[in-house]
């Protein structure tokens, strides 16, 4: 079969809110696609392997073989997939909207989420879920304060974009791993609820993916 034509590849892990946000992307446009699942945890972690450093020498999460290419990156493969399968929009056409919405998405992308990432809590020792705490209370400060001035119905508008995708991941990190407490985050705690409803984010979720072990599925 012709590159072109194949079925895009995904290596995702269930719990990374990077490999989420593809996932969330994936489904919003209706993409199929084949998933191949990296343990992050597993064996001193799959994504050491000299067999994934070949598909990302990164060793990260995640990554997708699609139109005859290889992208790691969450964010860029969010955006060669809206150039190369338009709709639905995920990056709105008026230019302040599409800045704001690539704003929200590297606040999240860089400036939270690596600081609290597997790589970075394994040099924290005893004091990684204080250090996660911190982290994310910040950002989300932050972000409260950008939202209240974006946000419709999502962090954009009313219409979803590649800033709910990065959110929601987010939100979940928060609150499922590291316990924080999101009482002073009305606005984000809004908008995550009603993307949750969305059945894109739902078949999406890390309970519901094929390497989900069976005690965290739903």
């Amino acid at each position: 079969m012709c590159a072109a034509l194949a079925k895009p590849v995904l290596y995702t892990y269930f719990r990374s809110s990077c490999s989420w946000r593809v996932r969330i992307a994936l489904a919003l446009k209706g993409i199929a696609y084949e998933q191949v699942s990296i343990n992050l945890i597993k064996d001193g972690g799959q994504q050491m392997t000299s067999d994934f450093q070949a598909v990302n020498p990164m060793q990260q999460v995640p990554a997708i073989k699609i139109d005859g290419i290889t992208l790691s990156q969450s964010l860029a493969i969010i955006e060669y997939l809206e150039d190369s399968r338009p709709l639905p929009r995920l990056l709105p056409q008026d230019p302040k909207k599409r800045a704001a919405v690539r704003m929200i998405s590297n606040h999240i992308a860089s400036g939270i989420q690596p600081l609290q990432n597997l790589a970075v809590l394994q040099q924290m020792g005893e004091k990684k879920l204080d250090w996660a705490q911190r982290i994310i209370s910040q950002g989300f400060k932050a972000l409260e304060q950008i939202l209240k001035e974006t946000a419709g119905c999502y962090c954009v508008g009313d219409e979803v974009t590649m800033a709910d995708l990065c959110l929601v991941p987010q939100v979940y990190n928060a609150e499922s791993r590291f316990k924080v407490d999101l009482t002073p985050y009305p606005t984000i705690s809004r908008i995550n609820k009603a993307l949750l409803e969305l059945e894109a984010f739902q078949s999406s979720h890390p309970s519901r993916q094929p390497d989900t072990p069976p005690e965290l599925r739903s």
